[in-house]
C-alpha cells in the first residue's frame, strides 16, 4: 500500500512542470508578494521557509504576511511553535514541509517556497540532511533532548570539544575550527546518537547517486528557481525605509509585550541567550539594552539606547541582505555539478516597474516551462571561479593561529601582522635569502604560491590537508560541511 501510495506521489511529481517553485533574495526584495502572485493566478500554495516565522509573535520583527495577504493565498509552516521551545530544528521543519509538499501535489497545486532561511531551502531541494531518527523524536515530543544536548556540549570550551571530536571523527576534527563550538558540538552529537561518525555520514551522501561535492541528489525534478536582486544602494535605501515603516506599525510595543512575556523571566534566571530559537531574530536582540533599562534612568538615556537599538537593526539588516545574497551565489549560481536547478534572475531595483520587471518575466518563464518549452529569459550562470579547498587546515605557529580554508590561508599570509611576525623571527639573520625549494612545481592554478611569498610561509608555518601523502606537495580532499 505505502509503494503504491509512492508511485502515485512520484507520477505526480513527474506529471507536475515545474514540481515546485523556489523564491530566492535579500530580506527587502519582495519574495512574499512575487509568491501571492504567482499562487494566486497558478493555483499555488506558500511555504515559508522562515526560521523565526514558524515561531509566534514578532510579526512586525520577522516581516510575516498580513491578515489580508494570508486571505489572498493559502500559506503553511507560519506562527505554530511556542515562542518557549528551543528544540525545533531544520530536520523537523524539513519532514513538515516534504509532507504539505507531497500533499499539494497530489490535489495538482502548486508548491511555491519562499523565505530567507538557506539552510531551510537547501534541505528541501537537496538530499542534504541525515535523520538519526532519535534526533526528530526527541524534538518534537517536548523532552528536548537532542537539542538540550547540543547545548550542553556548545558550554565547553572549544579546544576541548575539539579534542573530544578528533578522537572519535579525526576527519571531521580536521575539517573545523577549534573556535567553531556549534559545528563542533553538532558533529560529536551525531557521532554520539549514530554511533557513526559525521565525516562517514556525508561521505556517504555524497556517494548517492545524482550527487555532488556539496551534497547529494535533487529531490525533486525540474524545480523553478527565481532570484529577486537590486542595487544594493537601492536596497539598503529600501530597507532603512521598512525599519521606519514597522516602527510606525507599532515594533517598540511589539518588543516591550514579547521581552515583558518571554525574556524577562529568563533573564532573571539566567537562562537566557540570544543564539538559539526566536530570541536570535535580527531586531529582537539589538534592542536588549533599550528593553532592560532600568526604570531610574533618564528619559534621555532611554532615548539614547533606543535610537542605538534602531541603528543596530539597520546595520544588521544590511548585512543580512548580503549574507543572504552570498549564498545564492555561492550555492546555486557557482554550485559545482549537474543537479543544479536553473536559476531565473528578476531586477526588482525599481519598484515601480514591479510587474514589468517581475511579475510578467516571472509568469511567462513559468508558463514556458509547463509547456515544456525554452524560456525566452536565460537562466543566470557565473562564471566558476577556480575552486579552492574551503575546509583545508592550516596552522601559523608563529602568530598562534589555525586558519581553515585556502583563500582565509592566503589572505593570512599576506596581513601585516603575519609579516611582522616573520621578520621578527627573522631578525637575527639580517642576510636571509629566499631557499631554494626541494618541493615538486605545483600541479595547479590554486597550489600555485602568489608572486612574492617567499617571506610568508616562514619556519612556525604550516599547512595539512584531509587527505595527505608522503609526497611534499599538499594536497586536499573537500568534504562538505551540511549545516543541521
Amino acid at each position: 500500500m505505502a509503494a503504491s501510495t509512492l508511485n502515485v506521489q512520484r507520477a505526480l511529481q513527474r506529471a507536475m512542470v515545474p514540481s515546485l517553485v523556489v523564491i530566492l533574495g535579500a530580506t527587502g526584495t519582495g519574495k512574499s508578494k512575487l509568491a501571492i502572485e504567482i499562487g494566486k493566478r497558478l493555483q499555488g500554495e506558500i511555504i515559508s521557509a522562515d526560521s523565526m516565522q514558524v515561531y509566534h509573535g514578532l510579526d512586525i520583527i520577522t516581516n510575516k504576511v498580513t491578515a489580508e495577504e494570508l486571505a489572498q493565498c493559502r500559506h503553511h509552516m507560519i506562527s505554530f511553535v511556542d515562542p518557549l521551545v528551543s528544540t525545533y530544528t531544520v530536520v523537523d521543519f524539513r519532514n513538515k514541509a516534504l509532507a504539505l509538499i507531497d500533499d499539494m501535489h497530489s490535489r495538482n497545486k502548486l508548491p511555491i517556497i519562499v523565505g530567507g532561511t538557506n539552510y531551510y531551502i537547501e534541505s528541501l531541494l537537496w538530499k542534504v540532511l541525515m535523520d538519526t531518527g532519535q534526533e526528530n523524536k526527541e524534538s518534537t515530543d517536548g523532552g528536548g533532548g537532542a537539542l538540550d544536548r547540543k547545548i550542553e556540549l556548545e558550554r565547553l570550551e572549544g579546544a576541548e570539544l575539539h579534542k573530544r571530536l578528533a578522537k572519535v571523527d579525526p576527519d571531521m576534527a580536521a575539517l573545523l575550527h577549534p573556535n567553531d563550538k556549534r559545528k563542533i558540538a553538532r558533529s560529536l552529537q551525531i557521532h554520539e546518537e549514530t554511533g557513526i561518525p559525521h565525516s562517514h555520514w556525508l561521505e556517504e551522501q555524497k556517494g548517492q547517486e545524482g550527487s555532488n561535492g556539496l551534497g547529494g541528489p535533487l529531490r525533486y525534478p525540474e524545480p523553478c528557481i527565481f532570484w529577486l536582486h537590486a542595487d544594493m544602494e537601492s536596497l539598503d535605501k529600501r530597507l532603512y525605509s521598512r525599519v521606519d515603516e514597522m516602527l510606525a506599525a507599532g515594533l517598540i510595543e511589539e518588543l516591550r509585550d514579547f521581552h515583558a512575556r518571554y525574556n524577562q523571566q529568563k533573564l532573571q534566571d539566567d537562562s537566557q541567550d540570544y543564539q538559539h530559537g526566536i530570541f536570535q531574530s535580527i531586531g529582537f536582540k539589538e534592542f536588549h539594552d533599550y528593553l532592560t533599562v532600568p526604570e531610574s534612568s533618564t528619559q534621555q538615556e532611554k532615548d539614547a539606547l533606543l535610537e542605538k537599538g534602531i541603528e543596530a537593526l539597520k546595520i544588521a539588516t544590511r548585512r543580512y541582505a548580503r549574507k543572504q545574497n552570498k549564498w545564492v551565489r555561492n550555492r546555486f549560481l557557482k554550485r559545482p555539478g549537474d543537479n543544479i536547478p536553473a536559476v531565473y534572475g528578476l531586477d526588482v531595483t525599481d519598484v515601480s516597474r514591479w510587474e514589468e520587471t517581475v511579475l510578467n518575466p516571472a509568469l511567462q518563464i513559468l508558463d514556458s516551462l509547463r509547456k515544456e518549452e525554452e524560456p525566452a529569459i536565460a537562466p543566470i550562470r557565473l562564471q566558476e571561479e577556480v575552486r579552492t579547498n574551503k575546509r583545508s587546515h592550516h596552522t601559523c605557529d608563529l602568530c598562534d593561529k589555525v586558519i581553515i580554508g585556502d583563500l582565509e590561508w592566503t589572505a593570512h599570509l599576506k596581513s601585516k601582522k603575519h609579516h611582522h611576525h616573520v621578520r621578527k623571527k627573522r631578525k637575527p639573520d639580517p642576510g636571509c635569502e629566499r631557499p631554494q625549494s626541494t618541493r615538486p612545481a605545483p600541479v595547479s592554478a590554486a597550489e600555485a604560491p602568489s608572486e612574492g611569498s617567499c617571506a610568508t610561509v616562514a619556519p612556525g608555518c604550516s599547512e595539512t590537508s584531509q587527505d595527505s601523502s608522503r609526497d611534499t606537495r599538499t594536497t586536499h580532499k573537500e568534504v562538505q560541511l551540511v549545516t543541521i
